[in-house]
């Protein structure tokens, strides 16, 4: 919740603050001439200005929940108690008798301190309840078995009654500024160390440690591979799949939008795959096709078929009929038609169908690369989670994203050079 509420405040920030410095320059272009333009969608472009704060953004609240080095202390969130914290306990006899005695935490960051500190020296004290002291990790809890080096233990009747004056019974809990204490069942002291708002390093390291992880996989590699070959298997993969699925649903779609009878035979097979999951067809796959590179690119083929074929029989369906009507007035054939008018007004569907298509294929890839997969972003992710590197998680998660996007646009530049009318009557 709170990340959420600091990323709306920076957006709503960041929009003030350019509609302020910026709101008095007109936009120059087509877009500039139209007197409407609220609902038109030729109308609406990305705000690079936005996309950049947008990025910035990102990176300050990764930074900033983690303790990144790479920006000031002022702008992180708070961390974990880290130092050396004191509590009293109070014990009590089995004859009411109490005593109380000094409990020293020293609290450490292994990812400081190298290995482990030592336990600090305490003075005993002189009650039948003993000074006592004890080293906690960050982020980590620890059950202090305080009794044990009491004159009288909990086999002679006594128990810990109170924890800095406050009483305390089995089960129950104090907050206190250094974090929480609680009590078990059998009597003995919980101790867990405020965490802060940062995120522990095993959940979200910093930008810095998936930086470095880049650089040692580039150089050194992945599990026999480099990082080249990793993505380019990958690359490959969903290239493949998503064009054997776009050359069978293009036609499939065309067919469906311009045929009653393959509208009526496909529509209730691509209308019931269409939303089954891609990841739900994996035990298919693996029975059908085997677990080698044929079974990955079939379960991405079948990832990309069904938006395919979607996508061009709504580029057909909403070819403007009036347009068909003036052709044949001019006498044009049906395949000039479909030549010079249904194929050109169903492209910009189909490109954003590509678009999305390829989106899901790059979802899907980790999920194909689980079949005994070698090589692949995929395969970096999973075998990566599976001893709990999650920098080389969050690496190859970027970097199928942004592979993901630099594809998505080079799709928008082609959408832009091969389809110009597109939002144009």
């Amino acid at each position: 919740m709170i990340p959420f509420l600091l990323y709306l405040g920076f957006f709503i920030l960041s929009f003030v603050a350019v509609r302020a410095v910026v709101g008095g320059i007109a936009r120059t272009g087509f877009s500039s001439l139209k007197t409407v333009t609220f609902g038109d969608e030729s109308a609406v472009v990305p705000d690079r200005r936005a996309s950049i704060l947008s990025v910035i953004a990102l990176f300050l609240l990764w930074g900033s929940f983690t303790g990144s080095a790479l920006l000031p202390s002022f702008l992180h969130m708070p961390g974990p108690a880290v130092g050396e914290f004191t509590f009293e306990h109070t014990v009590q006899d089995a004859d009411g008798n109490t005593d109380d005695a000094t409990v020293t935490v020293l609290v450490y960051d292994p990812e400081v301190t190298e290995g482990e500190p030592e336990v600090p020296t305490v003075d005993p004290g002189d009650g039948f309840a003993k000074n006592d002291a004890m080293i906690i990790e960050t982020y980590d809890s620890e059950l202090a078995r305080l009794q044990n080096n009491d004159e009288l233990t909990r086999d002679d009747g006594t128990n810990i009654i109170a924890v800095n004056g406050e009483p305390i019974t089995p089960g129950g809990r104090l907050e206190f500024d250094f974090g929480s204490i609680t009590m078990s069942t059998r009597g003995s002291l919980n101790i867990a160390p405020d965490q802060g708002l940062q995120m522990e390093p095993i959940w979200l390291p910093p930008p810095e440690a998936v930086v470095s992880r880049l650089f040692e996989i580039a150089n050194d590699g992945f599990r026999n591979f480099t990082l080249l070959e990793h993505l380019g298997y990958s690359l490959f993969r969903v290239v493949v799949g998503f064009a054997i699925g776009a050359a069978v649903g293009i036609p499939l779609g065309y067919a469906m939008g311009l045929s009653n009878w393959f509208r009526g035979w496909f529509d209730p097979i691509v209308e019931f795959m269409r939303p089954v999951p891609p990841l739900a067809l994996i035990p298919l796959v693996i029975i059908w096709a085997g677990i080698g590179e044929t079974g990955k690119i079939v379960l991405l083929f079948l990832a990309a078929l069904w938006i395919m074929a979607i996508a061009a029989r709504a580029g057909v369906s909403g070819v403007n009929i009036t347009k068909v009507h003036a052709a044949y007035s001019l006498g044009a054939s049906k395949w000039q038609i479909m030549r010079t008018v249904i194929i050109p007004n169903s492209l910009p569907e189909i490109f954003t169908g590509a678009r999305v298509a390829m989106g899901v294929c790059w979802g899907t890839v980790v999920a194909a690369e689980l079949v005994a997969a070698e090589q692949g972003a995929g395969m970096m992710i999973m075998t990566a989670s599976r001893f709990q590197n999650t920098d080389i998680v969050i690496l190859g998660i970027i970097l199928i994203g942004v592979i993901g996007f630099g594809i998505d646009i080079l799709m928008r530049i082609a959408e832009r050079y091969l389809v110009p009318w597109k939002g144009k009557s």
